[in-house]
């Protein structure tokens, strides 16, 4: 059975949620939205927040979820997190992280996690 992208976007944000708890996370919020801007994953660790972007594509394809966050949805992902930190206020270390997720024939068959894909900077370039 196929399916649907809604439902593999969502395997992949569950086995990344996992993953950042295994490593010591704790997560603080998931779709995390406001008008314009959505946020996958939102976790701590120590003095560092996490803005998680999570793509899940089908093994083969030919952009890597690094790559289809694009300039335009760095910029949206920024705006994001400097709202859910005005809403929520700590002293925490921004990160924006990026979460590839392969999957074939329904099942996951890779994880790749980046730390620090893009910066802040990204807001104002």
């Amino acid at each position: 059975m196929k399916r649907s992208s809604s439902e593999t976007g969502k395997l992949g944000e569950e086995l990344t949620a996992f993953y950042l708890e295994k490593s010591g996370y704790t997560i603080l919020h998931r779709n995390f939205r406001i008008r314009g801007g959505e946020i996958d994953i939102i976790a701590r660790k120590d003095d560092v927040i996490a803005f998680v972007e999570v793509k899940t594509r089908g093994e083969g394809s030919y952009e890597s979820g690094a790559e289809a966050v694009t300039k335009r949805k760095r910029r949206l992902i920024i705006k994001t997190s400097l709202e859910y930190m005005s809403r929520f206020p700590e002293e925490l270390q921004p990160r924006y992280d990026v979460a590839e997720v392969t999957v074939r024939e329904g099942r996951v068959k890779k994880l790749k996690y980046l730390d620090s894909a893009f910066g802040g900077e990204d807001y104002f370039n």
